[in-house]
């Protein structure tokens, strides 16, 4: 059994307590940042990762390290991991959420979204193939937004697991009809099988969707998520 815990958050207010957690490289994507609410969900992003990776470790957020180097330029931009630790980390944010989710080493992604926006058929035509198209058909706009933010918080967690990100195209992935379990029903990406892939929908609150896949060493291994909220103090 894969244990895949996942931590919650709204964005912190910036303090030197909070800045001081971040590395070199992180302070530098930090202050790249324009608009004050994209500064507060990364540094959000960070030091609850870094706490929740702290916890698993037995160490102090301040003593965790991350590596970010992006496998395809080297710059540090690619998921966050801890050198040498035996441990997974995935962070997504959006909107007023800012979710990590962490695993004993099994690879994971996380994703969620603000699912305030309309699901117009450009955006349907980007991210779903002709069978998952076809289950929206007899929706009303609202029934449709929502499916179609289940499907794509599902994509992204899958393509998130796998460490390839969009290089995976979105309709390559078939999943679930948003109504059943968070499933990956078909995969035309060598990357991605069903059998090794484990899924499942979360409650980031109202307003947000949100889900989270792991890949599995062996086909028949299960997966057992939990959900907390996090705040400063805890």
């Amino acid at each position: 059994m894969i244990d895949c815990a996942v931590w919650w958050a709204t964005p912190l207010a910036e303090s030197g307590e909070h800045l001081s957690l971040l590395g070199p490289a992180e302070r530098e994507r930090h202050a790249a940042y324009r608009r004050d609410e994209d500064k507060r969900r990364f540094l959000t992003g960070r030091v609850l990762a870094k706490t929740v990776a702290a916890g698993h470790l037995g160490s102090t957020p301040a003593e965790v390290e991350f590596d970010a180097t992006c496998d395809d330029c080297g710059k540090q931009h690619g998921p966050p991991r801890v050198p040498g630790a035996k441990l997974a980390l995935s962070i997504s944010h959006s909107g007023e959420r800012i979710g990590v989710a962490l695993t004993g080493g099994a690879a994971v992604g996380l994703d969620v979204e603000s699912a305030t926006r309309k699901a117009d058929d450009s955006l349907l035509d980007y991210a779903l193939n002709d069978a998952e198209r076809a289950a929206l058909e007899d929706l009303s706009e609202r029934e449709r937004a929502d499916a179609f933010f289940r499907y794509w918080t599902r994509k992204e967690a899958v393509m998130k697991a796998t460490g390839r990100g969009l290089r995976i195209p979105l309709t390559s992935l078939t999943m679930s009809p948003p109504g059943e379990p968070a499933r990956l029903a078909g995969s035309a990406d060598p990357a991605l099988s069903p059998e090794r892939t484990r899924m499942a929908d979360l409650d980031p609150g109202d307003g947000y969707r949100a889900a989270v896949a792991v890949l599995t060493a062996l086909p028949g291994e299960e997966m057992e998520v939990t959900q907390h909220w996090w705040s400063p103090g805890r």
